[in-house]
């Protein structure tokens, strides 16, 4: 039942906001008694903390599982991205500024098991691509990953941009390009150009 509530209630968080959302919702939504969401959770803050990190295990695993499926590096962020559209399809726009806004702390772990998980991915995906010739083989691998993972989150962020701009899944497709033209080979913008075709 534990797991049930976790997997239920990142997926009404999302959708409708963690200040917005009330015990009460996700008992109403889920029809089980608030009773029963207490028997497992203190309070709701101990339950968004470890929603997030239950959904924090499931993009791991996603992730993992694309990474190993061949890709070449540039297809690679590409069916990553695809695979966060998916998850997020109906989340709010901007869950991750109200998380900073309405639960600090928890904000703070989740930034730091993101980072600590996407500086991998993020680091080995240049590798890769400059093993393969779609990167260039100059490229400092620390300061990169910092620059791409602070592109992608700062498109969340509603003091820079709001649904006027584009979409949240516009611009995280526009940072991915962006990042890819700034490191890729000849090679490596063809099948950029490749990827955008498709989308």
């Amino acid at each position: 039942m534990k797991c049930e509530i976790l997997k239920k209630s990142i997926k009404i968080f999302l959708k409708f906001g963690f200040k917005s959302t009330t015990m009460d919702d996700i008992a109403n939504k889920m029809a089980i008694s608030k009773k029963t969401i207490y028997k497992y959770f203190k309070n709701k803050e101990q339950l968004v903390d470890e929603s997030l990190s239950f959904f924090h295990e499931a993009i791991h695993t996603e992730v993992t599982t694309i990474c190993n499926k061949g890709f070449n590096a540039i297809e690679e962020n590409f069916e990553i991205k695809k695979m966060f559209k998916d998850l997020l399809q109906n989340s709010g726009e901007s869950p991750m500024f109200q998380l900073q806004k309405y639960y600090p702390e928890t904000f703070k772990k989740v930034i730091n098991n993101e980072f600590a998980m996407f500086k991998d991915c993020i680091s080995q995906n240049l590798k890769k691509g400059i093993q393969e010739g779609l990167y260039r083989n100059n490229l400092n691998i620390n300061i990169t990953t910092r620059f791409y993972f602070s592109l992608v989150f700062s498109v969340h962020d509603p003091n820079l941009f709001t649904n006027e701009d584009r979409t949240i899944n516009q611009l995280e497709i526009d940072a991915l390009t962006y990042h890819t033209r700034a490191i890729a080979t000849k090679k490596g913008i063809e099948i950029l150009e490749k990827q955008l075709e498709k989308l």
